[in-house]
């Protein structure tokens, strides 16, 4: 499986107490690896898949560090390249319930990356079973994908961080063979407000939107309330309700359910299965203080 996706830096305080954003407040700070596809790069390691990163570190030691830490993951680091502002940074504060309360992004320059793709991306695809994508690099990023995957008949299931480069160029998710986000940024692409909604609701205006954008097969996932999905080339869709877990850090619980639907589907998983399987590596990571569960998990 070939992961294409930034890398960053996450500095995560996390509060004792009752968090009050106005107010200092007492807790604890950790520094660690993450971003949405090195986690799902560690996820699919986890699991037991044969998981092929193509990114960028920071050309220094920090990013030799995280370079080393992935391969003794077991991810194959081989096109993972060193370049200036190779790594982003995500600064996130976690209230008492491990709930995010805030956070700010500071985007990778993806300039080298670009250019290796364009060198070696022919080549690189064509040789990998399936792709999983993160969408919010640059458009031209994910346009030279996605006519690689296409030119070579690769299957790719795309998530998102910020949707930028979605909400420009729908036209991208009509070649994908899934796509999952959460209630938020779906309601950005359909322009519907669904932060609050039932399930039902959700459900319906996925049934919708997904057709109308185009998409073949899509997940949302609603935190607390599940997931809803649909495959418009099979016709099934329907609810997958949330396990009990009690939740020490929500951070990395998107990029696990992701990892783990994708890893079903690429087995040959119905939807369904898959959805199951996302949202019980979920729960998993839920129960600890990181992005991933650091932990082998069969689905």
């Amino acid at each position: 499986m070939l992961v294409i996706g930034g890398i960053f830096v996450d500095v995560k305080g996390f509060a004792h107490n009752q968090y009050m954003p106005l107010e200092r407040n007492v807790g604890d700070v950790q520094v660690v690896a993450g971003g949405v596809c090195r986690n799902v790069a560690e996820n699919l390691s986890m699991l037991g898949h044969d998981a092929e990163f193509v990114s960028m570190v920071d050309d220094n030691g920090m990013g030799a560090q995280v370079r080393g830490e992935l391969a003794q993951l077991g991810v194959d680091v081989t096109h993972v390249i060193a370049a200036p502002k190779g790594m982003g940074m995500w600064l996130a504060i976690l209230d008492e319930n491990g709930n995010l309360a805030g956070s700010i992004s500071r985007q990778p320059d993806f300039t080298a990356l670009e250019a290796y793709l364009k060198e070696k991306g022919d080549e690189i695809i064509a040789s990998t079973d399936g792709l999983a994508l993160e969408f919010d690099m640059t458009a031209e990023i994910s346009g030279l994908v996605m006519s690689l995957a296409k030119k070579h008949n690769k299957p790719v299931y795309t998530i998102v961080g910020n949707m930028g480069v979605i909400l420009k160029h729908p036209e991208y998710l009509h070649d994908v063979s899934c796509f999952i986000c959460n209630e938020m940024e779906a309601g950005r692409l359909f322009r519907e407000d669904l932060t609050a909604a039932t399930p039902e609701k959700t459900l319906k205006a996925l049934r919708k939107g997904s057709a109308l954008v185009g998409i073949p097969a899509m997940v949302i996932t609603m935190g607390p309330r599940g997931a809803v999905y649909v495959d418009n080339i099979t016709g099934e869709f329907g609810y997958c309700p949330p396990m009990d877990v009690e939740v020490v850090d929500t951070t990395g619980a998107g990029d696990a359910f992701f990892s783990a639907a994708v890893a079903a589907l690429m087995g040959g998983a119905p939807l369904s299965q898959a959805v199951q399987a996302g949202t019980r590596l979920a729960a998993r990571t839920l129960g600890v203080a990181g992005s991933c569960a650091k932990e082998e998990f069969s689905i």
